[in-house]
């Protein structure tokens, strides 16, 4: 497990999820997608549930830890 799987998983303990948008500008995380695949591949359960932004209308993904089983 690299640097960016322990912030991103240290962020999804302590809140409801994160974001693409949120992992870039709060960690710098260019690959946010790719750490999630990866983090889902070492066995987390991780969930993205579908939003959009309420004045923009953009559309986002928000992960959320769902179950923690990996060591």
């Amino acid at each position: 497990m690299n640097n960016q799987h322990t912030k991103i998983l240290g962020h999804l303990r302590a809140t409801k999820g994160l974001t693409q948008r949120e992992a870039m500008l709060d960690y710098s995380i260019q690959s946010f997608t790719k750490r999630i695949s990866e983090l889902r591949k070492l066995g987390y359960s991780i969930d993205g549930v579908k939003g959009k932004h309420p004045v923009t209308g953009q559309r986002y993904t928000r992960y959320i830890l769902i179950e923690e089983t990996a060591q």
